[in-house]
C-alpha cells in the first residue's frame, strides 16, 4: 500500500488563505461553499487542505506542520518574492508572516512562514541525520542566542527570547565579540518585529549597523548583513 499525510487546517475564512497561497505559487485544486467551507491547495508534493470556522481564532492558532525540502533556501525566496508582489511588502509579524532562515540546533536548516488563518508551517532542510537537540554551548553569548533562537523559532515565544536576549546585552561584566553582538542585535531587532514594536526593532537595527566588523568577521555574518541590507517597512 502507498499511504500519504495531508494536513487539514482550520481558519476563519477560505479567502484570505487561499489568496495568501496563490502568491506564494500554490494552486486551488478544490473549492467547496456548501455544506462546509472547503478547499485543497497544492504545490509541487505540498498538498494543504483546509476548512472554514467563523467563531476559530487566528490569532490563537497552534496548528503547525513541517515541510522537508531540499533546498530550503530557494524555496524561501520564491515565498518572499511572491509574498512582495502580492502584499506590496515582506510581511515579517502579524498574520501572515514570514521568517529568516535559519540554522538550528537540531539538525536542520529552516523558516517559518504563517498564514492568515494562524497555521504555522515550518519549512526546513536537514543538514544531519541527528535529529535530536544539540547541548547549548558554556560561553555565555553562544549559550543566549541558542536559546534565544529556540524560543523565537521552536517555541514560537517571541517575548521569552527578547528576555534571553535583553539580559544577554545589559551585560556589563561581560562583552560579546563583533559578530555575537551582531547576531544578538539583529535576533533580538527581528523579535521586537513579531511582538510588533516598531521603536525598539528600528532601535536594535541601528545598533547593529553600527558594529564594527572586519572583512573576515562581515564573511561570518553575511545572513545577518543580508537582513540589514533589506529595506524597512
Amino acid at each position: 500500500m502507498a499511504e500519504k499525510t495531508i494536513p487539514i487546517l482550520p481558519c476563519q475564512a477560505l479567502q484570505p488563505v487561499l489568496d495568501f497561497y496563490t502568491a506564494l505559487g500554490f494552486e486551488v485544486t478544490y473549492r467547496q461553499r456548501s455544506p462546509n467551507p472547503y478547499a485543497v491547495v497544492e504545490r509541487g508534493g505540498i498538498e494543504l487542505q483546509f476548512f472554514g470556522l467563523k467563531q476559530y481564532d487566528p490569532a490563537a492558532s497552534v496548528s503547525t506542520l513541517y515541510v522537508l525540502t531540499d533546498d530550503v533556501d530557494a524555496l524561501h525566496d520564491a515565498f518572499r518574492a511572491g509574498l512582495k508582489a502580492a502584499y506590496g511588502r515582506v510581511p515579517t509579524r502579524g498574520l501572515p508572516r514570514i521568517g529568516r532562515v535559519k540554522d538550528m540546533s537540531y539538525g536542520v536548516r529552516q523558516f517559518l512562514l504563517t498564514d492568515p488563518g494562524g497555521n504555522c508551517l515550518r519549512i526546513g532542510q536537514p543538514t544531519s541525520e541527528d535529529p535530536s537537540h544539540r547541548p547549548a554551548p558554556k560561553e555565555t553569548f553562544a549559550r543566549a542566542l541558542h536559546h534565544a533562537t529556540l524560543f523565537a523559532d521552536s517555541k514560537d515565544d517571541p517575548a521569552g527570547a527578547a528576555r534571553i536576549l535583553d539580559r544577554a546585552l545589559g551585560l556589563t561584566e561581560e562583552r560579546p565579540t563583533p559578530t555575537q553582538l551582531l547576531r544578538l542585535l539583529v535576533l533580538r531587532a527581528e523579535v521586537a518585529d513579531r511582538l510588533g514594536d516598531d521603536d525598539a526593532a528600528a532601535a536594535f537595527l541601528d545598533r547593529a549597523a553600527a558594529v564594527d566588523l572586519t572583512a573576515a568577521e562581515r564573511d561570518e555574518v553575511t545572513a545577518e548583513l543580508a537582513r540589514l541590507a533589506e529595506p524597512r517597512d
